[in-house]
């Protein structure tokens, strides 16, 4: 029986791993895509990376207007040519209640495969650009608290321990030994 897929939050440790290429293109493929465009979508969120629903692949989908038209899969993607600097606020389906303002770069290329595994190239500004870089960082282990200044730590300090005590709250609990 196949488990349902879900967004998981911080601080759970799979968001902190690096996640591994892509090599198989297929039908179990195709459906974690369909499934986290629904999660996407759901969460009212623009991008979702693989590791937050569980899966260690570099793997993400975007949508950044909510029309269906514009539904994209990045699958082993490489940022390049990074040009100019842009900050404004971002916000994490896996950090929910938070939002701190990022500098990315504002133009970047991205070097990727469709879900065939066909290689593509896309250069982008702005928004778009925004999102592949937030996106990657997932990829790669890094979310939103890891680009905290001090005033954005405390400001939601006492989110991210809610956060952790939910966290800690639904982990199996550990049997003492007695000796």
């Amino acid at each position: 029986m196949e488990t349902q897929l879900q967004i998981i939050y911080y601080p759970d440790p799979r968001l902190k791993k690096i996640s591994q290429p892509v090599t198989a293109f297929d039908d179990k493929l195709v459906t974690l895509v369909d499934q986290m465009f629904t999660l996407m979508r759901q969460a009212k969120g623009v991008g979702l990376a693989a590791p937050q629903v569980g899966q260690n692949i570099r793997l993400f989908v975007m949508n950044h207007d909510g029309d269906p038209a514009h539904d994209r899969v990045y699958i082993n993607p490489q940022l390049s040519d990074a040009d100019g600097d842009d900050e404004a606020e971002e916000g994490c389906l896996s950090l929910p209640k938070v939002n701190i303002d990022v500098l990315r770069s504002q133009t970047i290329r991205i070097t990727a495969q469709d879900i065939t595994g066909k290689p593509f190239e896309q250069i982008e500004t702005g928004y778009l650009a925004r999102i592949w870089q937030h996106e990657t960082d997932h990829l790669n282990g890094i979310l939103l608290t890891d680009r905290m200044g001090p005033v954005a730590t405390m400001t939601y300090r006492k989110i991210l321990r809610d956060l952790e005590a939910d966290y800690a709250e639904s982990q199996p609990k550990k049997k003492k030994r007695l000796f």
